[in-house]
């Protein structure tokens, strides 16, 4: 995958000399800049020469020491570093840019040794021989990807289903305790439970699904399973002891179900309660002994009959009967003969070949590929089988995808967290009218449908909302990113050797031994470390000028080391769930920043210097209260300073302190699509309709009062087709919410709309009933009528319905035909409300009912 060096150089190479043109244009006054001007015509040069290759590469490994190229990033930042260098007028940076010419010739004459390599492996071989590709010539651009990542298909479980949920049934004092599941990796144990899983567990008062991994720390364990359970963890109960004190006292006189999924060792096991049920899935035939009654089901590969129809399935998905057409049924039997029996492998290769045009030559190119793999090496079947997968790819979606291996093992990350870093790293473009998140989110989307990344949790609206890495997948992964110098894992347990390393993922481990000399490549690190300290953290930084990434969410550190500031290309600081309480006016140095990710920290304000950072797009500093709700965002605001307008780029400002002086100039930022703002008062509210009417780009939207006493006025407010979610925090006046809602017809993608403290009664309510596309309503201390009807026709795509504290709310009645795809409902907190809501019965497809 050494195209994916190369594609890194060539965007590099190519913002930078498109800036060279544009600061030298027609003024080229002396002998000197006539020079450099030579110079650069060389690097451009050897940059059309990348480009030719580029495509050669995507379809054949060949050039298998390209990879040497990525020490050739150091000369490129070098170039790109100092070509950026604004200080001074512009006498000063031509004097700057010919001092620098050293730098650019070094640069010229290394990306010309990869060009005479070039030229000589030419010589020895076809010159970038398309013909022989035929492999990847059609695949299917992420771009033009599913909209929404597709559900699972399972194929082969309904005996181990049935006899899994028989052992977990029965009385507190009958049937199976403890039941495993186990197999080799890959065989399909965490599908069968997971769904067994998500079958039973209402049948208990508390549930829990838990995945341990080989390098588990117990006190994380018990964190995991507390959170599972909803037990609250501070600093009463942190400690060993007093969790499983809490644990134990919380499931005191409970049914309840908890899995530990992917068991290594048998002293995993968690202590058991007479009303306890417990799954472990592993692969260790010892830890399966475990079982109660010899509960354990040992997972085989599928048959051939559940191989064939699996292979169908995920082949053929976007066919109307799921089956192989006769021309193409010998070759696919060759190609589930290969997967023998794996689902993930069948999974992979299935909805690779599902990405081919259904023609026998093409599904024939594939699978000669398949077969070199097999001729060549000595792995494992499956992990080729997954190889040619991930060699399908192209390069940006292969970049994304080893992107992934920063996570630790199991690690479910959040959609929008990946996004951001695969934006600031530069593996995304905006393709025609889509923006860089919708193009972000098709390669996840195809990388879940390829079977390259396992949905964890979807939102109600059927998004991605976290996903992982299958075991299996990673190992290949990890091993293909090493191979690539792509990203080095470091978990302390064993010698790490960082060197030629683009990205560093620190996991559990110090970093005090790893030398930052031997690294000089690296651009990204990653730290999964709550307790790294400020002292080695500097001293390892010092090695790292060029870094672009820096993610530290939830380290445990109260400031930054001043060396962070000096990192000039750094383009993503990650701060989340960090102690940082301030950020120095030497912020202003970090020019290239592009994400600075301060949600739920402790910053109480935003230097103004923050201003300067003229390529900033996403700025998230939300401060979140201990114990406050995740869907009621805290109602005071961050101060900014007023030249936050300057930066017109954004497009995520969250969550700022409303000012008459921020108001007058917010409007200025017309590319936001996520905008929140606290604090504000009724006076705010002119000026901040008008300016947010400006903002015509608008997904997210909240807006919260300054207490829960004083209005919002937003009868001018006009919210632009494109929103999706609103969130307003205030007493709503009645012409507030006649106005916005009288606008539902333009409020075609509006899917969540979370109301607090808004004083809805039965008639201002009856305006929401028109909003037919709500997928979720969130009514926090914001209904005060004695009644809450819902007509016939109510909310037909509504898939949750929350009403929390709502003091005088003594009846609810629920038409026919009203909320017909409700799947939960949660009432809290209503004192006077006596009875189950009257024609709860006519809901279908309820799941949930929280009372």
């Amino acid at each position: 995958m050494a195209e994916g060096v190369v594609g890194s150089l060539i965007g590099k190479l190519g913002a930078a000399l498109a800036k060279e043109a544009a600061t030298y244009g027609a003024s080229l006054l002396c002998q000197e800049v006539s020079a450099l001007k030579r110079l650069f015509a060389q690097i451009r040069d050897v940059k059309d020469e990348l480009e030719s290759m580029e495509a050669f590469l995507h379809g054949a490994e060949r050039f298998k020491d390209i990879d040497e190229t990525t020490g050739n990033y150091d000369a490129v930042d070098e170039f790109t570093y100092k070509l950026e260098d604004k200080h001074g007028g512009f006498t000063a940076k031509m004097r700057k840019r010919i001092k620098h010419v050293k730098a650019w010739r070094r640069l010229a004459l290394r990306l010309q040794d990869i060009k005479q390599r070039l030229e000589n492996a030419d010589r020895r071989k076809v010159r970038y021989d398309l013909s022989v590709i035929g492999s990847s010539g059609h695949s299917k651009s992420p771009e033009q990807s599913f909209q929404f990542a597709r559900e699972e298909d399972l194929v082969g479980i309904e005996i181990n289903k049935e006899l899994l949920m028989q052992w977990l049934a029965g009385d507190s004092e009958q049937g199976c305790k403890i039941a495993t599941v186990w197999g080799m990796g890959g065989v399909g144990k965490t599908t069968l439970v997971s769904h067994v899983y998500k079958t039973v567990k209402l049948d208990f008062d508390v549930s829990g699904f838990v995945t341990v991994t080989n390098s588990y720390q117990f006190d994380d364990l018990l964190k995991k399973i507390s959170t599972e359970f909803e037990i609250p963890i501070d600093a009463d109960n942190i400690a060993v002891g007093s969790l499983v004190e809490s644990i134990h006292h919380h499931l005191q006189g409970k049914r309840y179900i908890l899995v530990l999924d992917d068991v290594w060792q048998p002293d995993n096991a968690f202590p058991t309660e007479s009303t306890g049920r417990f799954i472990f899935t592993t692969r260790m035939q010892e830890v399966a002994l475990l079982a109660t009654k010899k509960c354990t089901i040992e997972l085989a590969p599928l048959d051939a009959h559940c191989s064939w129809q699996l292979f169908c399935k995920e082949a053929f998905w976007n066919a109307d009967n799921k089956t192989c057409p006769e021309e193409l049924q010998d070759i696919a039997l060759m190609f589930v003969d290969k997967c023998a029996g794996l689902p993930i492998a069948i999974a992979c290769i299935g909805r690779l070949l599902s990405c081919k045009h259904p023609i026998y030559s093409e599904w024939e190119h594939v699978y000669k590929d398949l077969e070199l793999q097999l001729t060549n090496n000595v792995i494992l079947d499956v992990d080729i089988v997954l190889k040619v997968s991930l060699e399908d790819l192209q390069r940006n979606l292969k970049n994304c995808f080893l992107h992934c291996t920063i996570f630790p093992e199991s690690y479910a990350f959040n959609r929008k967290r990946l996004i951001r870093h695969w934006i600031a790293a530069g593996y995304i473009q905006e393709v025609g009218s889509k923006t860089v998140e919708e193009v972000a989110e098709g390669y996840l989307n195809e990388l879940v449908n390829r079977s390259l990344l396992q949905v964890v949790q979807r939102n109600l609206s059927g998004r991605v909302r976290r996903c992982r890495m299958h075991d299996i997948i990673r190992l290949l992964a990890l091993r293909k990113s090493k191979e690539e110098f792509f990203c080095q894992v470091h978990k302390g347990s064993e010698a790490c050797s960082i060197e030629n390393t683009r990205r560093l993922s620190i996991q559990n481990a110090s970093i005090q031994h790893l030398s930052g000399s031997s690294a000089p490549c690296l651009r990204s690190l990653h730290v999964f470390n709550t307790n790294l300290r400020i002292d080695s953290l500097e001293a390892f930084l010092k090695s790292f000028k060029f870094l672009s990434t820096l993610d530290l969410q939830g380290v445990s550190i109260k400031r930054l080391p001043k060396i962070v500031f000096d990192l000039f290309n750094l383009r993503f600081l990650g701060l989340r769930k960090t102690y940082i309480e301030y950020l120095p006016k030497e912020l202003s140095r970090l020019q290239n920043l592009e994400v600075l990710d301060a949600y739920d920290s402790k910053l109480l304000i935003l230097p103004v210097e923050v201003a300067t950072l003229r390529k900033l797009k996403y700025l998230y500093v939300v401060r979140v209260p201990e114990g406050s709700s995740d869907r009621v965002l805290a109602f005071d605001g961050l101060q900014v300073p007023m030249g936050i307008c300057n930066l017109i780029d954004l497009l995520a400002l969250q969550l700022i302190e409303a000012s008459t002086e921020v108001l007058h100039h917010i409007g200025c930022l017309t590319k936001l699509r996520t905008f929140a703002i606290g604090k504000v008062r009724t006076e705010h509210c002119a000026d901040l309709c008008d300016a947010i009417m400006r903002m015509t780009h608008l997904v997210h939207i909240t807006i919260n009062s300054a207490d829960e006493e004083e209005v919002l006025q937003l009868e001018t407010l006009r919210l632009p087709s494109t929103i999706s979610k609103i969130e307003l925090g205030g007493m709503l006046s009645k012409e507030s919410i006649s106005r916005l809602i009288s606008t539902s017809s333009n409020l075609v993608n509006l899917t969540e709309l979370n109301l607090l403290f808004s004083k809805f009664n039965e008639d201002s309510f009856a305006c929401l009933l028109n909003l037919h596309n709500l997928v979720e309503l969130y009514l926090s201390k914001a209904y005060d009528g004695r009644e809450l009807i819902f007509h016939a026709t109510s909310f037909p795509k509504l898939k949750l319905l929350s009403v929390w504290d709502a003091p005088n709310l003594r009846k609810i009645a629920i038409q026919q035909g009203a909320l017909q795809s409700l799947v939960r409902l949660l009432l809290a907190d209503c004192p006077e409300l006596r009875d189950v809501p009257d024609g709860i019965e006519h809901l279908r497809t309820l799941e949930y009912l929280t009372i």
